[in-house]
């Protein structure tokens, strides 16, 4: 099954990355249902430039993903305007161009534009549209979604039921979860003319309230207010339920938190997907997860049943624990911040009278480039020795390769000149990485 982990900015989709995600589902700067992410416009971020390699947050993801082998799903998941569609395609072209591996969308209105525009990437079916049965899934594939993101009040039975109409189906395994069925909640629009489909949504539903029958006496214990904040979704036990569920797509909720929650979440469901305990206890990982963020407890509860008084916090939640704080720090020292490379080895072959050769070969073997330079000549004066070479092609400074191995054979008596070593080294990188990206077109 893929580890999908959300994505609210570059520093997350690297977290996500180094915390053993599969892939990242993030938004660009318009019409993505998280429109105060940092990955938007409206982020905060003035030098942000839609569709700039340099500045814009997803197209650096996209390519930082990609080179590390894991996809990208693009979030464009709100209700469009008629004004909105007229330029949609050229607002994607970018990221069309850098290989995004799929849109996520909730307007069918845009589904059926996707489709003329951008036949060959695949579309995700948003939770935004509220699939909570068969016959809507069955029909979006015959529409031509690949993956439908069904509705988190869902049962075990029910996704199962989805699955077997042949759609993909990827269902939230952790966070937070709406009291509504998201894209159908009309409360924050109504109360702050903030919409949740259009990104916008304020969260009335977490805030504190007091209940009155129609006789208007209160009910509930005085402490008893927060009625309408659901716990958050916890399935790490369930795992191999979801699995047999025909579930391909394990999906954190989260494109409003910090890398610390996005790495920690993510290695913890990392683990026990991969069965690498080393001696953890489920009980200790989902005190870690709690200890990460939560809302005053986990519930998995709509796996079984489609509600429960257990399933809302009711009450304010405490104030973290020192205990708590240290699981974070921990987090942000093993995955935060680590600007991770992809590890190559290097191999030179420099032979008087051949032109010089170079070859970078991904660590895990699925890439290999070879380069070629001048011709090497015989040395008049001083000839270049292999701790020459060495110095020169192995300095991958700020590109995105760490060499962590070398064969390199230098002739006696060669001598090539140290600004051709040099732009060898730089065709080779640059080869290497147009290799990487272009394997997810």
């Amino acid at each position: 099954m893929e580890l999908l982990a959300p994505a609210g900015s570059f520093e997350c989709a690297k977290a996500a990355v180094s915390a053993g995600a599969d892939a990242i589902y993030m938004g660009g700067p318009l019409f993505s249902a998280r429109a105060y992410a940092e990955s938007s416009i409206d982020g905060g971020n003035n030098e942000i430039k839609q569709g700039d390699p340099e500045t814009d947050p997803l197209m650096k993801s996209i390519k930082f993903c990609h080179l590390h082998n894991v996809k990208v799903y693009m979030t464009v998941n709100t209700l469009m305007k008629d004004r909105e569609m007229e330029d949609i395609a050229s607002y994607l072209r970018p990221y069309v161009d850098l290989h995004v591996d799929a849109f996520i969308v909730q307007d069918l209105g845009l589904l059926s534009e996707l489709k003329k525009s951008f036949p060959d990437i695949p579309i995700h079916m948003s939770t935004q549209a509220a699939v909570t049965g068969r016959r809507y899934a069955g029909r979006l594939l015959e529409m031509g979604v690949s993956r439908v993101v069904p509705a988190r009040e869902l049962s075990l039975k029910e996704l199962k039921e989805i699955a077997d109409t042949g759609i993909e189906v990827e269902a939230f395994i952790h966070g937070a979860l709406c009291y509504s069925y998201s894209g159908q909640c009309l409360m924050s629009s109504f109360l702050g003319g903030r919409s949740g489909n259009r990104g916008r949504c304020a969260g009335p539903c977490r805030l504190p309230y007091e209940v009155y029958d129609e006789n208007l006496r209160r009910m509930g214990l005085p402490e008893e207010q927060y009625v309408l904040s659901m716990k958050d979704l916890c399935t790490l036990p369930r795992l191999s339920e979801l699995e047999e569920a025909g579930v391909c797509s394990l999906k954190i909720e989260g494109r409003m938190k910090s890398p610390v929650y996005v790495a920690g979440v993510t290695s913890i469901y990392r683990k026990w997907l991969d069965g690498k305990y080393d001696g953890a206890t489920m009980e200790n990982d989902l005190a870690g997860l709690r200890g990460i963020f939560d809302r005053g407890g986990f519930t998995d509860k709509y796996l079984d049943s489609h509600n429960g008084r257990d399933m809302i916090t009711l009450y304010e939640k405490e104030e973290r624990k020192p205990s708590e704080m240290e699981i974070a720090e921990e987090i942000k020292e093993r995955f935060v911040g680590n600007d991770e490379k992809k590890k190559i080895t290097v191999s030179a072959f420099i032979s008087i009278g051949n032109a010089a050769m170079l070859t970078l070969k991904t660590d895990d073997g699925r890439y290999s480039v070879t380069v070629s330079g001048p011709v090497v000549s015989e040395a008049s004066k001083r000839p270049i020795t292999k701790e020459d070479v060495k110095d020169k092609i192995m300095a991958f400074g700020n590109t995105s390769f760490e060499p962590v191995g070398e064969d390199i054979y230098v002739e006696e008596g060669a001598f090539l000149p140290v600004s051709a070593l040099k732009e060898l080294r730089r065709n080779a990188a640059d080869e290497l990485e147009k290799r990487i990206l272009e394997s997810f077109g």
